[in-house]
């Protein structure tokens, strides 16, 4: 079991001293590659409101440890994967974790695949994320066996290429996921690849671009994609790596909230320069349910600081 405190790894590399420069981080890169394997490495730590800060491991096909958790079938369950050079510590989930418990009753399980996740080489990267999306698929089939759960009762978020990571895991589970969120998914690797977020991949998906183009994919590629202050540049932010953040802390906050509505959009480009006052549709953004039904753009501003919402 681990807290949500600050960790510090430290990695020593005897190798790679008479290499050009640049050659040594492309070989340690090939070599993790070759290494990751998801099944083994990947981890899943259960938080819920009897332990919210202190989680409990799961493990495939161990129902011993299933059984003396404090994961319940009756209640949803909601899967958190990060993004790039992230962990079961980072940002993404202390914020989401947090939020969700204090909304709402539920299972929530922390994907950490940090052993395929710090790939330097954006193929590399790809690969890794496919096949961490396969073992995640795979221990969800199994928690599902053992315990009595249904994919109506998941809610899967990933941020970056942890959005993309989240929507195979869905598509892996035969679609039938009922709410499949993509935080800022990534836009590197994934502009052309068959495999990244599609909106058909649950039965209600939903995207939040805020570094569209740099970060996060720019086109809508969910049954709702919205793009607040034109899903670029973030108020408050002033770099780019804050704006992609910034997906996760509005979404957080709409758990608590239910604000945020967005107004629709004719398309993307529009969304981006917010020229969005033709059209009379208004969604919320976020929140605990699936909008199941609802289609389109949407485009609204938000705050510098919290309370981000301006609802």
């Amino acid at each position: 079991m681990w807290t949500f405190s600050c960790l510090i790894f430290i990695g020593i590399v005897a190798l790679g001293s008479a290499l050009p420069a640049g050659s040594t981080a492309l070989l340690e890169d090939a070599q993790e590659g070759a290494r990751y394997s998801p099944a083994t490495a990947n981890a899943y730590h259960l938080f819920s409101r009897a332990n919210p800060s202190l989680s409990q491991p799961l493990l495939n096909n161990n129902a011993a440890l299933l059984q003396n958790s404090n994961y319940s079938s009756d209640k949803k369950t909601v899967v958190l994967i990060h993004g790039w050079r992230d962990n079961a510590v980072s940002d993404f989930n202390t914020v989401v974790v947090a939020a969700y418990l204090a909304a709402e009753d539920v299972n929530v399980i922390v994907v950490d695949w940090s052993a395929g996740a710090t790939a330097i080489n954006t193929n590399l990267l790809v690969r890794n994320t496919v096949l961490s999306a396969g073992a995640v698929a795979n221990f969800i089939e199994w928690l599902n066996e053992a315990s009595g759960s249904t994919l109506e009762q998941y809610h899967i978020i990933g941020h970056g290429v942890g959005g993309h990571q989240a929507a195979m895991v869905s598509r892996n589970l035969g679609r039938g996921v009922a709410y499949l969120t993509g935080l800022d998914p990534s836009l590197i690797g994934w502009a052309n690849n068959l495999l990244r977020f599609r909106p058909n991949d649950a039965v209600y998906t939903e995207v939040i671009h805020t570094n569209t183009g740099v970060n996060g994919f720019l086109a809508d590629i969910a049954h709702a994609d919205f793009y607040p202050n034109g899903g670029i540049s973030m108020p408050g932010c002033n770099s780019n790596s804050c704006d992609h953040d910034r997906s996760f802390f509005y979404f957080a906050e709409s758990l608590g909230t239910g604000g945020f509505t967005g107004q629709e959009c004719i398309n993307f480009y529009l969304a981006v320069v917010g020229a969005c006052n033709t059209l009379p549709g208004r969604l919320e953004m976020g929140g605990l349910e699936p909008k199941t039904g609802r289609r389109g753009v949407f485009w609204l501003e938000t705050n510098a600081a919290p309370p981000f919402s301006q609802d």
